[in-house]
């Protein structure tokens, strides 16, 4: 199949964006209109009466920051506009400390393929291979890098492997060998939220095999953005400094730490519901022949793969959305695999509104071009 030209990939966009804005529903990830969005903003900010911030001090961001602090079991935390400011921003103070600008991490994160190389660029960092490929590490990876470190990032769930979580005792090895090794170990939560009901254990628990905890706001609490980072007093204290540096310390972070409020309280309640809805979609596809990945879901995102080219299969995804007035997912892109086909799922609120039989008709429509 010819690679899309530019043009052809611009129009595809504006083409799923045409749709999302007429179609009735959504099933992965969510849609909320600007202006509902900040009128449950303003309420939420009216219920509470928590008031303006100053320079991230006081009102909503103090009590976002004391809630996180106290869900992840750690002495203090730091809300940040980005995660991308966040990690780079910890990662810079482990290292100073440690003496090493290396950081080992997993070859597929986000810090090395989504940052525009802004961890060596704007931090010195040397980033190093903690784990290749789709492979959760353990404490073998670890003892395979040798020399001294600033820092070790572990990514919970590992999002470009298809979400995969570690298992439990690799994970609590792995910190018990860096804590042995003296080495700093942060976890990239984006989707630690999403990740709890799979360990079936307490944040607070999970949190504490790390020096350092990043969580985002607007991935499973569905804030407009921001991203906190929970750790120890002197770490978050430096944290403060390099989100001043990096020109985070906006004017007001309220609007940023109201919606990570909202999302705790409405929306991580629910995460094992998601899960759940997440699994039993996935065994209706694999009931109908559709390949997920993983066959059986870690957190309640997910691939979903085609035997077909990407553009055959947007323009079956394209005209089930006019149809049935509903947007299953965002296009499916070219996979390894010649000739295939690959999209991602997050199964939040919009979700599981929807009777999962259905669902998996329309994503057979989407892949095969037929239902059942």
């Amino acid at each position: 199949m010819a690679e899309q030209t530019d043009d052809t990939t611009a129009n595809l966009g504006e083409r799923f964006q045409a749709a999302l804005k007429s179609a009735d529903a959504v099933v992965s990830w969510r849609r909320e209109p600007p202006a509902e969005h900040l009128a449950r903003l303003a309420a939420h900010a009216e219920e509470t009466d928590l008031g303006w911030d100053g320079y991230g001090e006081r009102g909503a961001v103090a009590a976002l920051e004391e809630q996180v602090a106290e869900l992840l079991g750690k002495p203090a935390a730091v809300l940040l506009p980005s995660g991308v400011m966040a990690q780079q921003s910890v990662l810079r103070v482990h290292c100073d400390r440690a003496g090493s600008t290396r950081v080992a991490l997993p070859d597929l994160s986000h810090l090395l393929h989504h940052e525009a190389d802004g961890p060596r660029l704007v931090h010195g960092l040397r980033l190093e291979w903690l784990t290749t490929g789709r492979e959760t590490p353990t404490a073998g990876h670890l003892a395979d890098v040798p020399g001294h470190l600033g820092a070790v990032l572990v990514e919970l769930p590992l999002r470009d492997a298809g979400c995969l979580l570690p298992p439990w005792d690799d994970l609590a090895a792995l910190s018990a060998a860096a804590r042995e090794r003296g080495v700093a170990l942060h976890l990239d939560g984006a989707r630690l939220w999403e990740s709890q009901p799979s360990y079936d254990r307490p944040l607070a628990e999970i949190a504490g095999l790390f020096d350092s905890v990043y969580v985002s706001l607007y991935k499973g609490l569905g804030a407009m953005a921001g991203a906190v980072v929970a750790t120890d007093d002197d770490t978050a204290a430096e944290l403060r400094l390099w989100r001043t540096r990096m020109g985070g310390t906006l004017m007001r972070l309220t609007p940023y730490a109201l919606g990570g409020l909202l999302g705790l309280r409405d929306e991580l309640p629910r995460m094992g519901e998601y899960l759940a809805w997440a699994r039993q979609l996935a065994a209706a596809l694999a009931g109908k022949g559709i390949t997920v990945e993983p066959e059986v879901p870690h957190v309640n995102t997910y691939f979903i793969h085609a035997p077909h080219p990407a553009d055959e299969v947007n323009e079956r995804l394209l005209a089930v959305a006019e149809r049935e007035s509903v947007v299953l997912t965002g296009p499916f892109r070219p996979a390894d695999v010649p000739g295939h086909s690959v999209t991602e799922v997050a199964l939040y609120g919009a979700a599981v509104e929807h009777d999962v039989d259905v669902v998996a008709e329309w994503f057979a429509t989407v892949i095969d071009g037929a239902v059942d």
